[in-house]
């Protein structure tokens, strides 16, 4: 599971973010990226609504894969950066670990580099 200093907390921060971020789609999910200062810790929240699967197991299986996905990367060179990865799809729940990895990997260097 990813630490506690690198998730959101409380309603006030992810709304800050949809507000203010980026949008970076994907197939199966979107990135919304907001900048912070440098010397904060970058944030991750994941949002799966009900629309993907009524089943809360489901649900949970895919959030509990993208924080996985995240602390698994091997550059995390991600200071001051609020992301909150949107999913649409609940295929993410069965999809083999390499491709999860591979299309986070992909959204966030996609935002890194504008």
């Amino acid at each position: 599971m990813l630490s506690k200093i690198h998730r959101f907390h409380g309603y006030g921060s992810i709304r800050g973010v949809y507000q203010r971020g980026n949008n970076y789609r994907g197939p199966l999910m979107t990135l919304k990226v907001s900048t912070r200062a440098t010397n904060r810790p970058f944030r991750v929240a994941v949002v799966v609504s009900k629309k993907v699967s009524k089943s809360a197991v489901v649900r949970n299986r895919i959030r509990r894969r993208i924080y996985e996905a995240v602390r698994t990367m091997p550059d995390k060179n991600l200071p001051g950066k609020d992301m909150i990865f949107t999913v649409h799809s609940d295929s993410l729940a069965s999809l083999e670990d390499k491709k999860l990895k591979k299309d986070v990997t992909d959204l966030i260097e996609k935002a890194l580099q504008k």
